[in-house]
């Protein structure tokens, strides 16, 4: 009995609150497999299970896969889909409600990854969840919309950066590895979708204040038509345009013009005199 026919036996509905689009194309899911090189000492966290297809090949390779469901009426149908896998286990609950280090507490591993396919208004919360509980992932691979893939992986200089690709480039080194059709969903959605690559950043930047910083970075881009001059205006503007001169730019330019590494220097500087934090 395939995927659908035993979806279709327990009467399963497909759910838009959730953003249920199931991936089933299996030359897909190898690719999104083999970006992880996940080792028989991989502890693989998925979030959003779903029908299970890339679970299934996790569990070829990893030594263990912890996986996230928040839809209760899976249950059923996944506990006979996975019934022969037995280095999967499926927590019921919202991920983002979850205590990770206590879920992960009784596994045996080397190394964590992160791999889901994800509705893109839940993807941000997840990877901060990460970043906030200090949870030492070694990579993160996410299929999201292609629009939301643009904006994680973007460089400065280009419409689609601003504050969280900053953000998550902080952290991570993040990389779109390909584009994946509407076509090879069940349901079909509207939009394509991408696969992206976070790797922990082994170096990153020195931060004398990340709070500073990231407040500083969330309020440059305010309004992304407008100048640094017109959305930092309650900092120190002569302080901002004297470091921005040292890279050939003034506060006249854009937030989408500062890179990573010159907001960080402006961060610093204004931090020094704990000036707006």
């Amino acid at each position: 009995m395939n995927v659908r026919e035993i979806l279709k036996e327990n009467d399963f509905v497909f759910k838009k609150k959730f953003g249920q689009n199931f991936l089933l194309d299996q030359n897909v899911l190898n690719n999104i497999v083999n970006l992880g090189n996940i080792t028989k000492n991989t502890l693989v966290i998925e979030i959003g299970v779903g029908a299970a297809a890339l679970t299934k090949k996790l569990s070829e390779k990893a030594k263990q896969v912890l996986g996230y469901e928040i839809d209760l009426s899976l249950k059923k149908p996944l506990d006979k889909i996975l019934e022969e896998y037995k280095n999967v286990d499926v927590i019921y609950d919202d991920f983002l409600n979850r205590n990770i280090k206590e879920d992960i507490k009784k596994y045996q591993y080397e190394n964590i990854m992160v791999i889901a396919n994800l509705p893109y208004y839940i993807t941000t919360p997840i990877i901060s969840k990460f970043i906030n509980e200090q949870i030492d992932v070694e990579k993160i691979i996410v299929m999201v919309q292609k629009e939301v893939a643009d904006r994680f992986s973007a460089m400065s200089g280009t419409k689609s950066y601003n504050s969280l690709t900053i953000f998550l480039n902080y952290y991570f080194d993040v990389k779109k590895a390909f584009i994946v059709s509407r076509n090879v969903f069940y349901p079909k959605p509207n939009v394509d979708s991408a696969v992206v690559v976070f790797n922990k950043k082994q170096d990153k930047i020195k931060l004398n204040n990340e709070p500073h910083f990231f407040k500083l970075v969330k309020t440059a881009f305010t309004q992304k038509r407008k100048t640094l001059k017109n959305n930092l205006s309650d900092y120190d503007l002569n302080k901002i345009n004297s470091i921005l001169k040292t890279f050939n730019k003034d506060i006249n330019e854009r937030a989408e013009n500062i890179t990573i590494e010159e907001f960080v220097k402006i961060s610093n500087e204004l931090s020094k005199t704990n000036e707006k934090f």
